[in-house]
């Protein structure tokens, strides 16, 4: 009669070492282009506490950085994300920005942008992004604005 080989040991540190090699580089924080001292986004329009109809104009606002298209890799550039009802403290500024109803690209390098908003009360604020979408470091963020859609 053979041995059975003791493959159960090795087969459960394989599996955890293959886990754990694919979901340590996820834990990592992606490459941060730095921003320049001074940098800032804003809101042009609408003013804070503006009541509106949907869909609203929102126009955004740049100094000390230049907007660029997605993908373009220079120096103190970027291009805009808007941010919807979302808090600021609860969004990730160490990896690349997602796309969703919350998160909204600008990768062609656009400045302003026409969103449908339901009534109510809704925040709006910018953050922009570096070539692939991930926050500059420190970030740059507008002030959040609210506005109240009728």
């Amino acid at each position: 009669m053979h041995a059975r080989p003791a493959v159960s040991f090795v087969v459960p540190s394989l599996a955890f070492a293959a886990l754990t090699a694919f979901a340590l580089p996820a834990l990592a924080e992606d490459p941060r282009t730095p921003s320049p001292e001074g940098a800032r986004v804003f809101i042009i329009s609408p003013e804070d506490g503006a009541t509106v109809s949907s869909p609203v104009t929102v126009v955004f606002g740049i100094e000390g950085m230049e907007v660029v298209p997605a993908g373009t890799d220079a120096p103190a550039s970027g291009h805009h994300h808007l941010i919807v009802d979302l808090p600021q403290d609860e969004v990730d500024v160490v990896h690349a920005i997602p796309a969703d109803d919350h998160h909204i690209h600008f990768g062609g390098g656009q400045t302003e942008t026409t969103v449908e908003l339901a009534p109510g009360t809704h925040s709006l604020w910018l953050l922009l992004g570096d070539a692939n979408h991930v926050p500059h470091d420190p970030p740059v963020m507008s002030a959040p604005i609210e506005v109240t859609v009728e």
